[in-house]
């Protein structure tokens, strides 16, 4: 099954969230040691280009290895995180469009 994911952060985190981006990064590639895999996503700005969270298109066996894998995330798990939105998306989702996924393996 395939979900979008959408985390918005809490105002006034940029310290925690920069200290934090490299676990992020390992979480990402690594699917949270498997729960997912992570096809594409990016960085949520507002309009003066300040960060206000991330986003992510996740391929997990069951909605509950996807939740798993955002509440696992450093940003998720030390308090970046204020809100996470996770979305199925429909059967017949394109995910072949998309060439190289940010999980590897």
């Amino acid at each position: 099954m395939f979900f979008l994911m959408e985390c918005r952060h809490h105002p006034g985190k940029d310290a925690e969230r920069d200290r934090l981006r490299p676990s992020h990064r390992d979480w990402v590639g690594t699917g949270g040691n498997g729960l997912a895999s992570v096809l594409i996503g990016s960085a949520l700005w507002d309009e003066a280009g300040q960060a206000i969270g991330h986003w992510g298109v996740l391929e997990a066996a069951t909605e509950a290895n996807a939740r798993a894998f955002a509440e696992g995330d450093p940003f998720a798990a030390e308090g970046v995180v204020a809100e996470t939105r996770l979305t199925r998306l429909a059967d017949t989702f394109q995910a072949d469009r998309i060439a190289e996924r940010m999980t590897q393996g």
